[in-house]
């Protein structure tokens, strides 16, 4: 893995509203993301955990502090297609055929239809749906359409892939399943992957560190490095490492809901 910085959050704030009657997302955050790294975020529900990840991919603009994507601003690495976003529904077009949505982002680069077809086969490949490309939305799984969304967002191939609770409104044998997909996908293609998600079992597993978010307004609580053995299979949940990760994410869950910061 390339271990430089290539996401630098420094000291950022973000509030909805007016500054005295609105709502204060997230006070003085700090965090660097090394390039190939798959980082998760988790905290409790309203802690700024979405609204990081949309500041990063230049949903949102920071009222203080500042957000570097390889030097680069939100807005200069958006516009140089180096990040992508997923979110928790699939939003795909009902009316265009699988491979037809996963090419949609490269008709807007006006990319040569052979160029978009090789690309589509080669995410369907990529996401193990080679032979779904020609059916439609409606006739794919919940899980499946997901599969799809990660592609459509993999086809111009950006460094960065920011991913809003992806899995959460799937069941629990079709979240693990796709985590382990994702997994591969990652290792595939070494995209750097910032995740949210409310899942302490899906964070340690699938992730190099989980930022922990205090309540709002969000601040880093702590850093836990996952130092579990890649690959990794579901049999890695009987580990007593793993036991001890996922007890170190909750204790710091807990702490930081008992007033801390």
């Amino acid at each position: 893995m390339d271990n430089h910085t290539l996401i630098r959050i420094e000291s950022v704030s973000k509030h909805y509203g007016p500054p005295r009657d609105g709502v204060l997302a997230l006070r003085d955050v700090s965090l660097d993301v090394r390039a190939g790294e798959f980082l998760s975020i988790i905290g409790p529900s309203g802690c700024g955990k979405s609204t990081l990840l949309r500041l990063v991919g230049d949903l949102l603009a920071p009222n203080e502090g500042r957000i570097l994507i390889d030097g680069r601003t939100p807005a200069q690495a958006r516009r140089a297609r180096e990040t992508a976003i997923v979110f928790q529904s699939p939003t795909l077009m009902e009316w265009r055929s699988i491979a037809s949505n996963i090419q949609l982002p490269l008709e807007i680069l006006k990319l040569a239809h052979a160029e978009r077809e090789r690309r589509a086969a080669e995410l369907l490949d990529l996401i193990r749906l080679r032979d779904f490309g020609a059916r439609y939305p409606h006739e794919l799984s919940s899980g499946m359409q997901q599969q799809v969304a990660i592609a459509r967002a993999l086809a111009y191939r950006p460094a960065i892939l920011l991913m809003d609770e992806p899995f959460g409104a799937l069941d629990e044998m079709t979240r693990e399943r796709l985590g382990r997909e994702l997994l591969d996908i990652w290792d595939r293609t070494r995209v750097t992957i910032l995740f949210v998600t409310h899942s302490v079992g899906e964070a340690v597993m699938l992730s190099d560190r989980v930022a922990v978010l205090t309540p709002r307004p969000g601040q880093i609580e702590r850093v836990i490095e996952v130092d579990l053995p890649r690959p990794r299979t579901v049999d890695l949940r009987e580990a007593p490492r793993y036991a001890e990760l996922v007890r170190a994410v909750r204790a710091a869950l807990r702490l930081n809901g008992n007033g801390r910061k």
